[in-house]
């Protein structure tokens, strides 16, 4: 028989609630104390109200705040990777070091991706 975390979720609707309470937990923790994650939540609400303004289609407007919000995800996955290697060692290490890189490209990739769909939109309807 498999070992069964502690930690292992409930199941049924106290799941769910459970599942909510973490999540809001996360989001004030990454709001508190990920200068990044603030960086980037500002310009979600600027470039969300600056979207929803934009004389563009309904989907144009979902693209430009969807990308934004993929943003915000990576940032989040990006923060507990290096939450965990921190947990495990703060000694500097070549594995631990490739994993707070490869976090750290995977915003990038999630940056580019989202200005290239503002330019993409902003271009169309533009120019």
């Amino acid at each position: 028989m498999e070992p069964v975390s502690e930690f292992k979720s409930k199941s049924g609707l106290k799941r769910i609630f459970s599942a909510f309470f973490y999540s809001m937990d996360g989001l004030k923790t990454a709001i508190r104390s990920e200068h990044a994650f603030r960086q980037e939540l500002v310009l979600f609400v600027i470039g969300s109200i600056a979207a929803l303004l934009l004389p563009v289609s309904a989907f144009q407007k979902l693209v430009l705040i969807g990308s934004m919000v993929i943003v915000l995800i990576v940032e989040l996955i990006n923060s507990a990777i290096e939450a965990v290697v921190d947990r495990v060692s703060l000694e500097r290490h070549p594995l631990s070091k490739n994993a707070k890189d490869f976090g750290s490209a995977a915003v990038l990739l999630a940056c580019l991706l989202s200005a290239a769909a503002w330019a993409v939109v902003l271009f169309n309807r533009f120019f």
